[in-house]
């Protein structure tokens, strides 16, 4: 077992913000690995925080990105509380996903948002093709039904990969969030302009 330092328990609390005694337990769980025991913190953190998703959200702010003139965003991001709302983590995470929706365009906040017309459209173009390409009958409701996840999974925004860290989604960093700050955050609604696009 490696030896938990000060400075370990100290680096696991920056990263999650749990207590001292949370953070020391976490460690000596995880035989010393820091590694391991952040990792525990966060699934923790995830069950913590999925508690919390269902808490309403009511403040929050507004946060806007402009890149090189040319491309615009506002995203609006929601929590229980103003004193979270003026938390630097907090905006630290609206600034994060403003950035995300200036770089990778998603066209939804999450599935519940897609039109009903639009699902039936793409489900009539995806079954179109696997028919065209001779697929089993039987099979074409399956392969559509993944297609058709793949394909809004990469439009919604809690979907998509993290640009800051891919091996994480946009909703899992949002998580992350809410097991550092303890509050719900909920990303309400987002818009995104583009120089010379036409909607």
């Amino acid at each position: 077992m490696a030896e938990i330092s000060i400075e370990l328990i100290k680096r696991l609390r920056e990263l999650t913000g749990v207590g001292i005694t949370d953070a020391k337990q976490a460690l000596v769980d995880a035989k010393g690995d820091f590694d391991e025991a952040l990792e525990a913190m966060r699934k923790k953190g995830m069950t913590k925080a999925e508690k919390r998703g269902e808490r309403e959200a009511r403040s929050g702010v507004i946060g806007s990105y402009v890149h090189d003139n040319r491309i615009g965003v506002l995203v609006e991001v929601n929590c229980e509380t103003d004193f979270v709302a003026r938390n630097e983590k907090f905006t630290d995470i609206v600034k994060d996903l403003c950035l995300h929706v200036a770089a990778s365009a998603p066209e939804y906040v999450s599935t519940d948002d897609i039109p009903a017309e639009d699902r039936e459209k793409m489900a009539k173009e995806f079954k179109e093709k696997v028919v065209a390409e001779g697929k089993p009958a039987d099979k074409a409701e399956m392969i559509v039904e993944g297609m058709l996840k793949k394909y809004f999974a990469e439009r919604c925004l809690l979907d998509q990969p993290f640009i800051k860290n891919p091996d994480q989604t946009v909703g899992e960093f949002v998580k992350e969030g809410i097991a550092v700050l303890g509050e719900n955050i909920v990303v309400r609604r987002f818009s995104r302009l583009q120089l010379g696009e036409v909607n």
